[in-house]
């Protein structure tokens, strides 16, 4: 079959892509920004990519006619403030779109919403199931709680909360049960479903087999990783206090953890699980999806991140419109260094930033991505998602990768801390030499004002990092 995948760079997206091309589907891949789309040369002769942007219409002629079955994967929940409408237009948008289109069978990934006082994020969630429903094919939902897989949003907020804290002071919330499921059964579910009538026009709760509260996740996290932790719960913790915890504590961005903290003050519990003997599915337990994702972090094999989406940034960008970097008006750290060995070099360079560090200066570096945190940046906490691979729209500390070429030995960063202004880090083998460029765009007054303020650290600070990378 030809189907179409929207969401195609995100967690779920990147994961399920595989499996359906395995299948022996031809996969058309809806992205925003090609240049972020990796996807494994083994795969590339056997999908096709379009650019789509569900609020932009022009691109929404860039859908084939002839398409037999799509995944609805968009989520835009931390990317605006507005997240609810915008999710609202996508879905009436896509739905007129494929109503032109010979699609037989959609499928929606949702959340659990049987709580009759929902949060805005699952009231979102919601109101896309219902524009979805409008459409002139067979609508398929699976709506899930908490998913648990390396680099999902929820497994990482669980392990920092855990791994970082031995005693936790926490918010009412963690007694709301919820029914967590692991990726590797989202993706059945999800891949299995095709051409299956049994789950057309219907919509499906899929979790695990446990019911758990989300204090007893994080005391079960705790002991797989053979952690002593206490947790008090205090009933004087407001949402928005909650959230501010969160922030701080987890590698998560505030407007994520606002919808979050929002979301689990409701419980999210399966009504039944019939559609596992539909689809001859019997999903894991908690631990055992723990302990699957800690096997493929430890083998580096991490398909995916919750972090790779732009919006895990204070920004959504398109890394076309950043790859250019400009010179007028700019301030510039221009620096050139003879290099010992190219090809140690370059993979120093490409293992930069996360648990590696930036080589000279990690505390100020720490320093500076705390100070980031305060005024409500991603500070340091979002790493990087491999240890020494790097894709075009990566997340890299508080930057993201524009453009990454091993090869070439170019690697070009653009700054997601904030800042008044805009800023640029990069790295460039030239023939015997190594070239590292720091520049940076100011804005008004206060964007001056900034530069010359860190000017003095950057005299050691980029001085010491070039002479580590090329010894």
């Amino acid at each position: 079959m030809k189907i179409l995948l929207t969401g195609a760079t995100g967690y779920i997206g990147k994961r399920l892509l595989p499996v359906l091309v395995a299948q022996g589907h031809h996969v058309v891949c809806c992205v925003r920004d090609k240049k972020r789309f990796n996807p494994p040369k083994s795969l590339a002769l056997k999908l096709s990519i379009i650019t789509l942007d569900l609020l932009k219409e022009a691109t929404l002629n860039n859908i084939p006619k002839d398409i037999d079955a799509a995944y609805y994967l968009v989520h835009s929940m931390s990317a605006a403030k507005n997240y609810e409408a915008l999710e609202k237009e996508s879905a009436i948008n896509f739905t007129k779109t494929l109503d032109k289109t010979s699609v037989n069978h959609v499928v929606y990934l949702s959340g659990i919403i049987n709580d009759d006082d929902l949060s805005e994020h699952l009231s979102s969630r919601k109101a896309v199931e219902f524009e979805l429903q409008k459409g002139k094919w067979h609508l398929t939902t699976f709506r899930a709680g908490i998913i648990i897989g390396s680099g999902s949003a929820s497994f990482e907020i669980i392990r920092d909360l855990v791994e970082k804290l031995p005693v936790m002071i926490t918010p009412k919330w963690l007694n709301t049960k919820c029914q967590p499921i692991g990726i590797t059964d989202v993706i059945s579910f999800l891949s299995k479903t095709l051409t299956v009538p049994e789950t057309y026009d219907k919509n499906f709760d899929i979790g695990g087999p446990d019911v758990l509260s989300y204090k007893n996740m994080l005391l079960q996290f705790a002991e797989i990783r053979g952690l002593k932790r206490r947790i008090w719960i205090v009933p004087v913790m407001t949402p928005r206090l909650s959230s501010y915890w969160l922030y701080f504590v987890t590698s998560t961005s505030y407007r994520l953890a606002v919808a979050l903290v929002n979301s689990m003050k409701v419980e999210v519990i399966c009504r039944n699980q019939n559609i596992n003997s539909i689809l001859n599915i019997q999903p894991i337990s908690y631990k055992q999806a723990l302990n699957k994702a800690f096997k493929k972090i430890e083998s580096n094999e991490i398909v995916s991140s919750w972090k790779d989406a732009l919006s895990s940034g204070v920004m959504t960008i398109n890394v076309s419109d950043f790859i250019q970097v400009p010179t007028h008006g700019c301030f510039l750290d221009h620096r050139e260094k003879i290099m010992t060995n190219r090809e140690v070099t370059i993979n120093r360079i490409w293992r930069i930033g996360g648990e590696t560090g930036w080589y000279y200066g990690d505390n100020l570096w720490k320093l500076r991505g705390f100070i980031d945190k305060l005024y409500g940046g991603v500070g340091l906490r979002r790493g990087r998602t491999h240890t020494d691979a790097l894709y075009s729209g990566d997340p890299l500390d508080f930057w993201r990768v524009l453009y990454a070429n091993k090869a070439e030995g170019r690697l070009l960063l653009f700054a997601e801390m904030k800042l008044p202004g805009d800023a640029w880090l990069e790295f460039k083998v030239e023939g015997n030499k190594l070239v590292q460029t720091a520049t940076f765009r100011p804005v008004g007054l206060s964007g001056r004002l900034y530069w010359y303020s860190v000017l003095p650290f950057h005299g050691f600070i980029f001085k010491n990092m070039l002479n580590k990378l090329t010894a």
